[in-house]
């Protein structure tokens, strides 16, 4: 029998505590789902979930008499938060689904290990693992483990119906753990699914695409989303674009050790229209910062090669860093994933140069405010913005040598003109 035990977060005193808080009094405790698989595929463990026997009702009390806090956090369906030495751990009673809609479950809760296993997604995500650190296997999750092989429990069709969101959450743990092709069955069931993912709410849709652009290298899982139809449906900005340069960009940030982005990664393979951008950001329900992340770049333009550092300075300035980053992370993965196109090389290696001199920017500051305007005589209004404005592109196309003094000298003559 498998055992993780021997692992440093399985050894925390807050976790032993907990083990014994629920396995007292004839109650049970299991440690299940990611821990268990990431710790038997040799992964980070993030997240402790624990399930149990015990209705939350009687988790909630535990708690209370021995000290440990207890934040109700879904306790409707049975998850109870208990917060140990500041780490929390979900504990979750045992659940077999009473009615499905393909986007909530009604559940009761349960005694039944066997049940609360067979109502789960995926095979590697239903394993568990009791207090002495013994893996229990109920489904038949450990060869698909030591398979790397991400397969729905039972019937593919029924999972997916009980929550739509599972045909994502399919490609998305094939991106993290799969190996080799995808299981058939489960491929098979997603595409007949995938008009349903149109049910399901915008934030859940784009949070599991985010986790699946997240994955070391999601290059083969959305090439099968694409070959069943699921990625048309959930990204139809990819139809007729496509996700070749998904490769060259990996390859680009492990060679050059950038920290793998999603938002950039989705750039890579959605068209440089801003108003499609905009409309995409807007229908996933993106965060405002990730939506402006996109907007940058879909409205920076193509950088010329040939531009002075000069120009390119004034450039970063007007038109902000982020979004030319962004733009020339993509040209350059792009130009090294095609080193044979004709000087390649000098493409790559004066891209190189750019992006270095983009992280380094720091944006001057402009001398002179609205309130100088002011001062020199001119009433607030529109107008001050508009000298304002004459002023700063003078200072920006002499790339920022006039200082307050001589600026305030022009802001001078210009009042006096207005005179």
């Amino acid at each position: 029998m498998s055992s993780i035990s021997g692992q440093d977060w399985f050894s925390k005193p807050g976790l032993k505590r907990i083990f014994a808080l629920l396995n007292a009094d004839g109650g049970e405790a299991r440690v299940v789902g990611g821990a268990v698989r990431n710790a038997l595929m040799g992964m980070p463990v993030g997240d402790i979930d624990i399930a149990t026997t015990l209705p939350p009702q009687d988790v909630v009390e535990r708690a209370k008499e021995a000290g440990i806090k207890a934040v109700p956090t879904g306790i409707d369906h049975g998850t109870v938060t208990l917060v140990v030495d500041g780490e929390g751990y979900e504990v979750t009673t045992l659940r077999r689904d009473v009615e499905t809609d393909g986007r909530h479950a009604q559940v009761a809760f349960g005694t039944d290990w066997q049940e609360d296993a067979e109502r789960r997604d995926l095979t590697i995500n239903a394993l568990y693992a009791d207090a002495s650190g013994a893996v229990i296997d109920l489904i038949g999750g450990m060869p698909d483990i030591e398979a790397r092989m991400v397969r729905f429990i039972g019937d593919a069709d029924r999972r997916i119906a009980e929550d739509y969101l599972r045909v994502l959450r399919f490609f998305r743990f094939f991106a993290h753990y799969g190996s080799g092709r995808p299981d058939a069955d489960g491929l098979r069931a997603s595409a007949r699914a995938k008009d349903k993912i149109s049910t399901l709410s915008a934030e859940r849709v784009w949070s599991e695409l985010k986790k699946l652009l997240a994955a070391e290298d999601p290059s083969r899982a959305l090439l099968w989303m694409r070959q069943s139809g699921v990625l048309a449906q959930v990204l139809p900005e990819t139809e007729k674009w496509g996700i070749d340069s998904i490769h060259g960009l990996v390859a680009a940030e492990q060679a050059l050790g950038w920290t793998p982005d999603p938002i950039m990664r989705l750039a890579a393979i959605v068209p440089t229209d801003l108003e499609r951008v905009i409309a995409m950001a807007s229908r996933l329900r993106m965060s405002n910062s990730e939506a402006k992340r996109l907007k940058q770049w879909a409205s920076a333009p193509v950088i010329d090669l040939a531009m002075a550092d000069a120009a390119f300075d004034r450039l970063l300035y007007r038109q902000g860093v982020d979004g030319i980053k962004m733009r020339l992370k993509l040209a350059l993965a792009a130009a090294r994933a095609d080193v044979s196109a004709g000087e390649a090389m000098q493409k790559i290696a004066r891209y190189s140069t750019l992006l270095s001199r983009a992280e380094k920017f720091q944006r001057p500051e402009f001398p002179i405010s609205g309130a100088d305007v002011i001062a020199s005589g001119i009433a607030p209004g529109p107008k001050v913005g508009e000298i304002l404005g004459v002023l700063e592109e003078k200072w920006i196309d002499v790339n920022f040598s006039l200082d307050r003094a001589a600026l305030t000298a022009r802001l001078q003559d210009i009042v006096k003109n207005q005179a």
